[in-house]
């Protein structure tokens, strides 16, 4: 990477704010009293990434939520199954 390349990239950075972001949650780290065992978690936390914990929740969620769906899917092709037929025995009647 050329310095121009890396001074356009710092430049970037700079006005979008992203420096400042980092600057702030490593300062907060630095001031931590008690260090977190792992940096990288504690930088993803401040940014607001999820723990794990929360991501294992939204993942129960997310596939109690499609187990909904499929039923629900399931249910309307039966109704509409069942439509058909009373409209077929509608029309012979």
């Amino acid at each position: 990477m050329s310095e121009s390349q890396k001074e356009t990239f710092r430049k970037y950075l700079e006005q979008a704010g992203a420096i400042d972001v980092l600057v702030k949650v490593l300062v907060q780290l630095y001031e931590e009293p008690s260090k977190p065992k792992t940096a990288l978690d504690y930088i993803k936390q401040c940014l607001g990434s999820p723990t794990p914990a929360e991501y294992e929740a939204v993942v129960a969620e997310r596939d109690g939520l499609q187990k909904q769906l499929e039923e629900a899917n399931q249910l309307i092709a039966e109704l509409q199954s069942r439509v058909q037929s009373l409209e077929a025995a509608a029309e012979t009647a």
